[in-house]
């Protein structure tokens, strides 16, 4: 059994999804963000796992579901605080974020029997899942984040430290509104599809 990351940030106005405003306003981007992370760990909490952690920037709320553990981010860069999440674990992890709403239990149970890492690609460049069977900080420090390259660097970091890397399905991120329609229409029963259609009802 493996551990199960979520790194996240409570989803405040203001502090999280900045790129949907506009056309969204700051209170529906942060209601947004919160239905995407409530369907992530809804996701996280049906996959096989030995313990589930979130490590969270501010504080949880009511979308918080029972069986997780809850741990402050680090400070620093991205990469840094990646990095951070993977030093808390000694047995093999899978670390997602919460910009992929649509992720399922079952893209989240994963089996390091015959490969050192998974990668799960995003559609931007960058990327939504990685997996280490053991897991090493350093194999992310440094690499540059939120960039087109961010998910060509990262993989090509695991590949030259002579990992066997396995890749999941390539998902997209919730960054734009157009990101945010076309990830609510592939998982149009989950928290976040209900939430853009309210906004989109002026609810």
């Amino acid at each position: 059994m493996i551990t199960l990351l979520v790194i996240a940030k409570e989803p405040r106005p203001g502090r999280v999804k900045t790129r949907l405003t506009p056309p969204f306003s700051p209170e529906q981007a942060a209601g947004l963000a919160e239905a995407a992370l409530a369907d992530t760990l809804r996701a996280v909490a049906g996959a096989p796992a030995a313990r589930r952690l979130l490590v969270l920037d501010g504080r949880p709320g009511r979308w918080l579901p029972p069986g997780f553990e809850v741990v402050p981010q680090c400070a620093g860069g991205l990469d840094a605080r990646l990095a951070d999440a993977f030093a808390r674990c000694s047995e093999p992890a899978l670390l997602i974020g919460m910009d992929t709403p649509q992720v399922t239990p079952d893209l989240l149970t994963v089996d390091f029997a015959d490969c050192d890492a998974w990668f799960g690609p995003a559609e931007d460049g960058g990327f939504w899942a990685l997996g280490l069977a053991r897991p090493e900080p350093g194999l992310l420090r440094g690499v540059p984040m939120s960039t087109p390259v961010t998910g060509a660097v990262q993989r090509e970091r695991l590949v030259a430290a002579g990992l066997r890397v396995r890749d999941l399905p390539q998902l997209r991120d919730v960054d734009t509104a157009a990101d945010a329609r076309a990830v609510a229409a592939l998982a149009p029963h989950g928290a976040f599809a209900a939430r853009l259609a309210g906004c989109a009802a002026g609810r």
